[in-house]
């Protein structure tokens, strides 16, 4: 396991927990060149879950790219790690549970918009302008619009295509 803080590959395990799901074990690390602590986690590797792109690709399914894109979009805002993790399992499982093992993109992008869009509007707003990859200030402006109005942005945007 190599340090994220300054890539040394020697480090000592100080604790180990099985997770509240029994799915994965959490390791506790300490680094022995710069003594810093991190945290790993363990899963078992099985067939890979999968997302189909819009264009029918299919990629893994990866945690780390999903939180990367939320913490882009809650950049400099009131939302917390914990709260971005959460979102970040809500989806897993939602892949997870899919009984043909994937879920296509739009599916996974909406769930996490509904998740962003009660915690904080502005988050949820950047990471719609991004995944839903607005073409111009019109549909930017009618997305602001559905949701300072209360309605659903989905039924109005589809209207507009």
């Amino acid at each position: 396991m190599k340090c994220p803080y300054c890539a040394f590959t020697q480090d000592k395990v100080i604790d180990s927990r099985e997770s509240k799901d029994a799915n994965s074990i959490r390791r506790r690390r300490e680094c022995e060149r710069c003594n810093k602590r991190f945290t790993t986690y363990e899963r078992l590797d099985e067939i890979p879950y999968m997302v189909v792109k819009k264009d029918g690709r299919r990629e893994n399914f990866d945690r780390q790219k999903v939180l990367s894109g939320l913490l882009h979009s809650c950049q400099k805002r009131k939302v917390s790690v914990s709260q971005m993790q959460e979102i970040v399992d809500a989806v897993e499982a939602f892949v997870v549970d899919s009984p043909e093992r994937e879920r296509t993109t739009a599916s996974v992008g909406e769930l996490i918009m509904a998740r962003l869009k009660d915690i904080d509007t502005v988050a949820y707003i950047r990471f719609a302008s991004v995944y839903r990859d607005f073409k111009d200030v019109r549909e930017f402006k009618q997305e602001l619009e559905d949701l300072l109005g209360g309605k659903d942005p989905k039924s109005k945007r589809s209207a507009l295509r």
